[in-house]
């Protein structure tokens, strides 16, 4: 760190709203899923449903606990959001051939049907970004790499791992 940036940080307001990390991110995803949601309504999907059909068309039948670690969502989150998939007949609940205790998720003809449709949404969601798709791939990897370490900090708690 140069020392022009050791007195930046200290002049700074570390405080201040607009330097923190937290609140960019959940403006940026907030705003994201507000472009997105023009696209998805008419296919009748929901944000976090569009999320669950994108890893079902790319990893066909799954178990719940492996959706949910796909998705890093709890399968208490998760549940609802299958339950409403399913009544919209996109998705179907089944308990799993190979292991009885565990409900395997897959797609109907509908749900399948549907990819179509989807798979105009990311060059939609690129339109309405305005944004140069180099620059969201970066995005993409910055975001990614944010993810993996704030999921080691999180390992790094105590009681994360029933310590």
């Amino acid at each position: 760190m140069s020392s022009d940036q050791a007195a930046e940080l200290l002049d700074a307001d570390p405080l201040a709203l607009e330097r923190q990390v937290c609140f960019a991110l959940s403006v940026a995803a907030r705003n994201v899923v507000a472009v997105y949601r023009p696209l998805l309504e008419p296919m009748g999907l929901t944000h976090p449903q569009y999320l669950v059909m994108l890893a079902l068309w790319q990893h066909g039948p799954v178990s719940v606990k492996d959706l949910s670690r796909l998705l890093q969502l709890d399968p208490g989150t998760l549940s609802p959001l299958v339950k409403r998939l399913e009544a919209a007949g996109l998705v179907r609940r089944e308990r799993d051939p190979r292991d009885e205790r565990s409900l395997a998720i897959s797609l109907t003809d509908a749900g399948r049907a549907l990819r179509e449709r989807a798979e105009r949404i990311p060059a939609g969601i690129v339109d309405r970004l305005g944004m140069d798709l180099a620059e969201l791939r970066l995005l993409h990897q910055s975001l990614t790499e944010v993810i993996a370490a704030s999921q080691q900090a999180l390992d790094r708690q105590p009681g994360a791992r029933g310590d």
